[in-house]
């Protein structure tokens, strides 16, 4: 037995060598996926760099990550990019599910990728800028579209790619199908789905590297909390439904002052919206018109012109919301185009002006209104005193006796006295100037 140790030691020194000299730098069989889907973002920009960064850390043998947006940030795709093309781990960007696209900012991401592959049923293509009067600023708009047109040709030629149509694609506003992208040199493949896709990808070279899929173990790596939270926000409709419900807890707290739940729900409603749209192609003249339709609805509110001045803010508010997410003059090819459901827009009309109508007036009239319970509800009564108060006394209110304290002095009996405030249950009158009208005794 000793000896057969003394002959294995041979074979394991060896061993305990190579691994302390070269570690463990082998592919761990594993396909990291990541997921994007919506607005291109700072968050999903995170998001992308977390990913690779965890690919990087397991050695895996291959990243695959799925796109459905219609664009976004031009700042965000940049810093995605720059991000894809330093990862020492392959990527395959795939469009998917069917009914998928990448416009604009996400052509830029599929023509960043090792390998481009769409869904049947997707399609690709590039919004080129134009301003809302059909005339934008020419030097500008041609710098924008100049400089993204540079930036895709030089992707393409970097992943030998239909470099002519991609550089059509920001200058014309070009889409394409996943068949013809396939046909036109535009994608490397066309895949049913995820298994489809890493079935085709097998035995592919990269870097001089031929990949071996065949038993990988897919892992889905999905947004943490934050990521989520922030990327579900910015999303076009529900950063325009937190501003709409901003404004509808100020119109409830405005109604009923004091810091109630409305009021709380008003300021986070109001700073989520506008973190939203941080990440968002903004139009600020809509912002205006919003902020001036929210003035118009506090005034109807709070005076007695409700009908008139609603309808008036109702005007801007609409415009408001449908210009939100189209600047008037684009700075870049690459801003996508965005825009809030019509219906939702309607939506949100209908509840402000029947709440601001309805509602909210109705609460508004009901806190000015004299209590209907209590000593409260003489406030501003007449009576007449029962016994001399000094200062101490009672008097009779509306057919009803009371306690009565007299705020300025001796009032005798039979004096018409005025109710000004409570003190516990005792009425606080004064000299009415008046004679108390004996009927009312």
């Amino acid at each position: 037995m000793k000896i057969k140790l003394n002959h294995l030691r041979y074979f394991i020194l060896p061993l305990l060598l190579l691994l302390i000299v070269n570690p463990v730098h082998a592919k761990n069989q594993s396909v990291v996926v990541l997921n994007i889907e919506g607005v291109i973002n700072p968050f999903t920009a995170r998001y992308l760099e977390r990913g690779l960064a965890l690919a990087e850390e397991q050695n895996a043998l291959l990243v695959v990550l799925t796109l459905d947006t219609p664009g976004g940030l031009e700042t965000s795709m940049r810093e995605m990019v720059q991000t894809m093309i330093g990862s020492p781990v392959p990527i395959a960007v795939y469009v998917t599910p069917e009914g998928a696209r990448a416009s604009s900012a996400g052509l830029f991401l599929l023509m960043a990728g090792d390998f481009a592959a769409m869904a049947p049923a997707t399609n690709v293509g590039a919004a080129t800028p134009v301003a809302l009067d059909g005339e934008s600023d020419s030097a500008l708009s041609e710098k924008s579209i100049s400089d993204a047109a540079a930036f895709i040709r030089s992707l393409a030629e970097r992943s030998n790619r239909n470099v002519d149509w991609a550089e059509a694609a920001v200058r014309e506003s070009l889409s394409l199908t996943a068949s013809e992208a396939l046909d036109q040199g535009v994608i490397d493949l066309v895949a049913e789905d995820l298994d489809d896709l890493l079935l085709q990808l097998n035995g592919a070279v990269v870097d001089s590297d031929s990949l071996d899929l065949s038993g990988a173990m897919i892992q889905v790596e999905p947004m943490n909390w934050v990521e989520k939270f922030y990327h579900v926000i910015t999303e076009p409709n529900i950063a325009y439904l937190l501003l709409s419900l901003g404004t509808l807890f100020l119109l409830v707290e405005l109604s009923d002052p004091g810091l109630s739940a409305a009021g709380i729900g008003a300021v986070i409603s109001f700073v989520i919206g506008f973190m939203a749209l941080g990440s968002l192609p903004v139009n600020w003249a809509a912002i205006g018109l919003l902020v001036i339709s929210l003035v118009l609805f506090v005034v109807a509110l709070l005076t007695d012109t409700e009908v008139i001045v609603t309808v008036l803010g109702l005007v801007p508010f609409v415009m408001g919301s449908l210009l939100l997410f189209k600047p008037f003059r684009p700075e870049s090819a690459i801003v996508p185009e965005l825009r809030v459901s019509v219906w939702l827009i309607f939506l949100m009309s209908a509840i402000i002006v029947a709440f601001s109508l309805i509602v909210l007036r109705a609460i508004l009239k009901a806190s000015k209104r004299p209590p209907q319970m209590g000593a409260e509800r003489f406030i501003g009564k007449c009576g007449v005193s029962l016994s001399p108060l000094k200062p101490e006394g009672q008097v009779k209110v509306e057919n009803q006796v009371w306690s009565a304290l007299s705020q300025e002095g001796v009032i005798d009996l039979g004096q018409a006295v005025y109710v000004v405030d409570v003190s516990g249950v005792r009425l606080v009158v004064v000299r009415a100037e008046t004679e108390y009208e004996s009927e009312n005794i």
